[in-house]
């Protein structure tokens, strides 16, 4: 199909006279448009239909108490420990690591307001380039931006779906409240599904994470990788009762990919495979995945444009020690750190220390941009900062001396931007959301879930950080690999799920627990309730339409 595109994605920060308002229902992005201008040109087109769609996607990735912290602190990766009274806050980030978010948690509230409204805008699109495309059917650009608009709606979908299972279904910004009702998991599934499949004719292949003209927005290789995604949780996905201990098979779960019926494994496969067609493969440096200047990487899928002066991203801040962020000109929050369970995957300070350990973390005695010694105060005195990763525990109180201040490997992942502003909060490393070392390890799974060997997709991605290689790998090695190759870029907890790991105890969870009439101990989920959030109470109380997820 020939494709006119004839408009400019330097101009998408005009997008950002969008108006928008609380109720996901009510939002008008064109109010403050008069439509005799806004849409007398393909350019103004895009940029009133499509471009400021993006501009909160680094919500997905790096904001404050969004869905970052929802897939990454109720894992077993990482967790914000209390710190005497630091990083507390009511006790919100230990019940989400214990497991106990119940109804009326900000994540959660957060998580489920932000996806609406960004599909609120995603429908006001749908309505008004549908609307174009009927008057004009032969201008055939209203028609390319509305299947990119569907497919940006599909990924805040598919967000929504991981989270929350049984989510309201509102495709048209004219859809009264009385008539918004909840689907079934599975109904959300096949949507996202359908949804995409229907736009991929019309998405560009040009690769999303490096700049030019598709810099940051939904192209055909990152709707694959949703695909892929769908097709290797499908069965988590399909399953409209996920406390009865059973789920659908994924080999009876079926795709079509390029007119052939396949199963859920086959079509995680298939997908993949369309990524390495496209020239995907695996950066020659790990770390250059994460390097301030990470556009130009033949890795990366998808990411979060970032900027020294737009976007803000809380995680590379929130786990350095005030100390450590200060030797280089920024900020630091002394919060975030990996569990105790994430050290003994990586093997952390034995002979088989994985190599991926020290590009994820500072571990040990740490360095300013000089590479001197960092020192701490600590009772009157001066002493090294030295970070402990075998030392946090969920509370930690005056008992537990410096390590109050320093339990915990932080992350390491992203390189130090020099000169980023906000105290580091503005980098310019973009977010990774998608790359193709995911990609790979998920062909693996797929395969050994159809009964084939995967140690060739395993082993490409040990060797590029120089791992021994691995032979007959199994489920369980892989659910680690995953870890020590993807830790803290969102995905552990959707691991965790689908390989029926998520409500397991760890002895994260049980050491350095408050013990209290309102105790605050882990208790191990038995149903698996906890693999879905709960839907905030006071959303339920605005629409009778609504019910309460199973076990809350």
């Amino acid at each position: 199909m020939k494709k006119k595109f004839i408009y400019s994605f330097m101009i998408a920060a005009a997008a950002a006279a969008f108006s928008s308002c609380s109720n996901f229902l009510e939002e008008r992005p064109t109010d403050a448009f008069d439509e005799e201008t806004a849409f007398q040109s393909p350019t103004l087109v895009y940029v009133n239909t499509v471009a400021s769609l993006y501009n909160n996607m680094f919500k997905i990735m790096g904001n404050d108490r969004h869905v970052y912290d929802l897939n990454t602190f109720s894992s077993d990766e990482a967790m914000l420990p209390c710190r005497i009274g630091d990083w507390e806050d009511g006790g919100l980030w230990q019940n989400i690591f214990l497991h106990r978010w119940g109804t009326m948690n900000d994540l959660t509230k957060n998580s489920w307001d932000f996806l609406y409204e960004q599909i609120g805008k995603c429908n006001q699109s749908v309505d008004k380039l549908q609307a174009f495309a009927e008057e004009q059917p032969d201008v055939e650009y209203f028609k390319v931006y509305l299947e990119e608009v569907r497919a940006v709606r599909a990924f805040f979908y598919y967000e929504l779906l991981d989270l929350f299972a049984r989510v309201p279904l509102v495709t048209s910004s004219t859809t009264p409240m009385s008539e918004v009702k909840q689907s079934e998991r599975s109904v959300v599934f096949n949507f996202v599904r359908s949804e995409l499949e229907e736009a991929l004719p019309y998405l560009s292949d040009n690769r999303s994470n490096q700049k030019g003209e598709y810099y940051g927005r939904i192209t055909k290789p990152v709707a694959y990788m949703i695909l892929a995604k769908l097709a290797l949780n499908a069965e988590v996905y399909a399953d409209d009762n996920w406390t009865d201990g059973n789920r659908p098979a994924g080999k009876n779960i079926k795709f079509t990919v390029d007119g052939k019926e396949m199963n859920a494994w086959e079509a995680t496969i298939a997908y993949v495979d369309k990524l390495e067609a496209l020239g995907y493969k695996l950066q020659g440096n790990f770390s250059e995945n994460f390097a301030v200047a990470n556009e130009t990487s033949v890795e990366n899928i998808f990411t979060v444009p970032m900027d020294p002066v737009a976007y803000p991203d809380y995680n590379v801040v929130r786990t350095r020690h005030y100390d450590h962020a200060t030797a280089y000109g920024q900020s630091g929050w002394n919060g975030a750190c990996a569990t105790v369970k994430a050290m003994n995957v990586f093997k952390f300070g034995t002979a088989d220390e994985d190599p991926r350990c020290k590009l994820t973390y500072f571990t040990g005695e740490v360095t300013g941009p000089d590479g001197k010694t960092i020192y701490t105060e600590w009772d009157g005195q001066k002493v090294p900062l030295k970070y402990e990763p075998n030392a946090p525990k969920v509370y930690m109180d005056a008992s537990d001396g410096l390590l109050v201040k320093t339990a915990g490997a932080r992350m390491a992942k992203y390189e130090f931007d020099q000169n980023a502003q906000d105290g580091g909060n503005l980098h310019g490393n973009d977010c990774v959301i998608f790359r193709f070392a995911d990609a790979l390890l998920m062909k693996a799974e797929a395969k050994i879930r159809l009964g084939q060997n995967g140690d060739d997709e395993v082993n490409q991605v040990r060797n590029r950080v120089g791992a021994k290689p691995l032979q007959n790998v199994t489920l369980d090695t892989l659910l680690d690999e995953r870890m020590l190759e993807l830790a803290w870029e969102g995905v552990r907890r959707q691991d965790l799920i689908r390989f029926g790991k998520f409500t397991e105890a760890t002895v994260d969870r049980y050491v350095g627990v408050k013990h209290s009439a309102s105790s605050l101990d882990y208790q191990e989920d038995k149903t698996g309730y906890t693999t879905v959030f709960s839907i905030y109470a006071d959303i339920l109380s605005l629409n009778p339409n609504l019910t309460q997820n199973p076990g809350y």
